[in-house]
Protein backbone atom coordinates (compact mmCIF):
# COMPACT_ATOMS: atom_id res chain seq x y z
CA UNK A 1 0.00 0.00 0.00
CA UNK A 2 1.69 3.52 -1.04
CA UNK A 3 1.65 6.15 1.51
CA UNK A 4 -0.95 8.81 0.56
CA UNK A 5 1.26 11.95 1.20
CA UNK A 6 -0.08 14.23 -0.70
CA UNK A 7 -3.30 13.70 1.70
CA UNK A 8 -1.26 14.30 4.80
CA UNK A 9 0.45 17.72 3.88
CA UNK A 10 -3.57 18.38 2.81
CA UNK A 11 -4.16 17.78 6.61
CA UNK A 12 -1.04 19.19 8.02
CA UNK A 13 -1.61 22.54 5.86
CA UNK A 14 -5.38 22.84 7.40
CA UNK A 15 -4.12 22.26 10.22
CA UNK A 16 -1.98 25.30 10.21
CA UNK A 17 -4.97 27.27 8.57
CA UNK A 18 -7.19 26.65 11.31
CA UNK A 19 -4.10 27.40 13.79
CA UNK A 20 -3.78 30.75 12.21
CA UNK A 21 -6.97 32.56 12.35
CA UNK A 22 -7.41 32.92 15.57
CA UNK A 23 -4.14 35.16 16.09
CA UNK A 24 -4.56 36.64 12.74
CA UNK A 25 -8.67 37.47 13.62
CA UNK A 26 -8.31 38.56 17.07
CA UNK A 27 -4.61 38.34 19.42
CA UNK A 28 -6.17 39.97 22.32
CA UNK A 29 -8.55 37.21 22.65
CA UNK A 30 -5.58 34.31 22.14
CA UNK A 31 -3.58 35.81 24.71
CA UNK A 32 -6.29 36.35 27.20
CA UNK A 33 -6.92 32.21 26.53
CA UNK A 34 -3.71 31.41 27.03
CA UNK A 35 -3.22 32.94 29.82
CA UNK A 36 -6.59 30.93 31.18
CA UNK A 37 -4.78 28.04 29.86
CA UNK A 38 -1.31 28.61 31.78
CA UNK A 39 -4.01 28.63 34.87
CA UNK A 40 -5.22 25.55 34.26
CA UNK A 41 -4.73 22.47 35.44
CA UNK A 42 -2.77 19.38 34.43
CA UNK A 43 -5.88 16.69 34.64
CA UNK A 44 -8.19 19.50 33.16
CA UNK A 45 -6.03 19.91 29.98
CA UNK A 46 -4.82 16.34 29.45
CA UNK A 47 -8.82 15.42 29.42
CA UNK A 48 -9.52 18.34 26.89
CA UNK A 49 -6.54 16.75 24.67
CA UNK A 50 -7.96 13.45 25.54
CA UNK A 51 -11.35 14.75 24.09
CA UNK A 52 -9.87 16.24 21.35
CA UNK A 53 -8.12 13.08 20.03
CA UNK A 54 -11.55 11.33 20.47
CA UNK A 55 -13.81 13.88 18.42
CA UNK A 56 -10.83 13.34 15.71
CA UNK A 57 -10.74 9.77 15.33
CA UNK A 58 -14.77 10.13 15.00
CA UNK A 59 -14.81 12.43 12.79
CA UNK A 60 -12.44 10.13 10.82
CA UNK A 61 -13.91 7.02 11.68
CA UNK A 62 -17.37 8.84 9.56
CA UNK A 63 -15.57 10.58 6.73
CA UNK A 64 -13.78 7.69 6.02
CA UNK A 65 -14.84 4.85 3.73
Amino acid sequence: MQPHWNELLVAFALVFILEGVMPFVHPAALKRLLLKLSATGERELRLVGFCSILAGLLILFLVRP
